[in-house]
């Protein structure tokens, strides 16, 4: 089936990879950008003068001011992000793939503009700029993400691998900020950026659907703008290949084919799923995470500064040394894939032997990678906190592994976890909840530079016993996974 129009759907995958690399998720590589706006005096009037400071000359203690408004902006961008992951799903359900793409390319290049023509004394159209380039990057990834229904069992790994280079796109600004350097405006790079809108709107009309891509593929389906396939004949037909596909890998015995009335589960409500405490500690788990990253990301530039001593060249050094880290994350988003499928073969061999059901297989594969994610955040919180300078390159690499395991390990705990007809719904909601909690970084790093007087130390200290809640969810998915794999056996 691979061999129908493969020309096409490899140029679909690899094209689709190129533009959620270069465009979808720019915003975390706030950092590079923040240093290029204070080198153009964004802000800079709300700096006071330190009379111990000769000159011009500025510190992280007169420009405390200039800080929180570009630690506002991006605030307010990743609540965007993530807040606004629900309707932008819903616009691409309801409206399909054009519509969902138009409405991105129009967001994109709008904000890409706006920076372009913006300058130190209209530096506040950068709250409207920076929101439209996010919910523009988000359309663009979830109407890639179909992308990965065309290559059958490989979907789970480059439904990854979009996610990972979503999160190395971050390194657009540090080309940028490397580009500035050397001279070339900001304003000639975000016009660039502008004019690839022609790309993209020509991949929309020439590689994508106008629908949707089914999953799973129907037998004879024939990718294209037109697929030749019928509604009606499509629908038989993908019920038959999810048969076939649960039989593959082990899902369905040829006995278990049809199953039986006693055999069927009740299905769950939207509600009860809300409601659970599984998806209650969810949202723990990726709400402390998350506020973890986003109040690194955002308070980055001001944490260097204080330790380099304001010395401008090792600030850069080391913002280039992040943006450059960041880049890997397209290679580090695979491997809790990979783990899970790894352990997902491991409990089917030994549920083979216990009679234990294939849900409970699954959600035994996700345990250890939740685990896994909750450590690495917990290396990079304590990294984070620790004021040691060279230190920070360690915290770079945990930083990004950490942050691409967290989102790719959230989406498939709830594919995992819950009934499929409600994944995009849990899913929107637990990221416009989790977006709601980062709203905190705000006033946390409001409480760092004013009552604590610039010392992290308590915020840091609170946070990382924050962190260690979260390994509580991978520890309750275990148990339950135990009590429901020992149910048969006892049986």
């Amino acid at each position: 089936m691979l061999g129908q129009g493969l020309p096409l759907r490899v140029a679909t995958l690899l094209t689709g990879l190129l533009e959620c690399l270069g465009f979808a998720g720019v915003l975390f590589g706030w950092t590079s950008l923040v240093f290029v706006f204070k080198t153009e005096h964004y802000f800079e009037e709300l700096c006071e003068p330190d009379p111990r400071l000769k000159g011009n000359a500025t510190g992280p203690h007169d420009c405390k001011a200039q800080d929180e408004r570009f630690l506002l902006i991006f605030t307010l961008a990743s609540f965007m992000n993530n807040f606004m992951t629900f309707p932008a799903g819903y616009i691409f359900d309801r409206f399909k793939t054009t519509v969902a793409r138009l409405l991105a390319i129009f967001l994109y290049t709008t904000g890409t503009l706006i920076i372009a023509f913006t300058s130190a004394g209209s530096a506040l159209l950068l709250f409207l700029a920076m929101p439209m380039l996010t919910v523009g990057g988000i359309l663009f990834l979830i109407t890639n993400l179909q992308v990965g229904n065309l290559f059958g069992k490989h979907r789970s790994t480059i439904i990854t691998l979009y996610n990972g280079a979503f999160d190395s796109s971050s390194a657009v600004f540090l080309i940028i900020k490397l580009l500035y350097e050397q001279g070339i405006s900001l304003r000639a790079s975000f016009i660039f950026l502008s004019v690839c809108s022609a790309w993209h709107v020509a991949r929309t009309f020439l590689l994508m659907l106008r629908g949707h891509i089914p999953y799973p593929l129907p037998p004879n389906y024939s990718y294209g703008l037109c697929p030749r396939t019928s509604t009606r004949e499509k629908r038989k037909e993908m019920a038959e290949s999810e048969k076939l596909d649960l039989q593959t890998k082990g899902f369905l015995s040829p006995k278990e084919e049809i199953p039986g009335p006693e055999q069927q589960e009740e299905p769950r409500s939207f509600k009860s799923c809300v409601l659970s405490w599984r998806y209650a500690w969810h949202l723990v788990w990726l709400s402390v995470i998350q506020l973890w990253h986003y109040l690194f990301i955002s308070t980055l530039n001001s944490l260097l500064t204080t330790l380099a001593g304001d010395d401008r060249k090792l600030v850069s050094s080391y913002t280039n040394a992040f943006a450059i880290t960041q880049f890997f994350g397209v290679l580090c988003a695979p491997w809790n894939g990979l783990l899970m499928d790894r352990l997902k073969q491991k409990y089917q061999r030994e549920a083979a032997k216990t009679g234990s059901s294939a849900s409970v297989v699954a959600l035994s594969s996700a345990a250890p990678s939740l685990a896994l994610t909750s450590l690495l955040c917990l290396g990079f919180a304590l990294c984070a906190s620790v004021p040691v300078l060279p230190l920070q390159y360690l915290t770079f690499v945990l930083q990004v592994i950490s942050r691409s395991f967290l989102y790719g390990g959230n989406a498939a705990f709830l594919t995992i976890a819950f009934p499929s007809e409600h994944f995009g719904k849990l899913f929107g909601l637990v990221m416009a909840l989790s977006a709601i909690v980062s709203l905190l970084q705000f006033p946390i790093f409001t409480l760092i530079q004013g009552p604590l007087q610039n010392d992290p130390f308590y915020v840091n200290l609170a946070l990382v016993l924050l962190t260690l809640l979260t390994f509580v969810h991978p520890f309750l998915v275990h148990r339950d996974c135990r009590r429901s794999a020992a149910a048969p056996a006892a049986t």
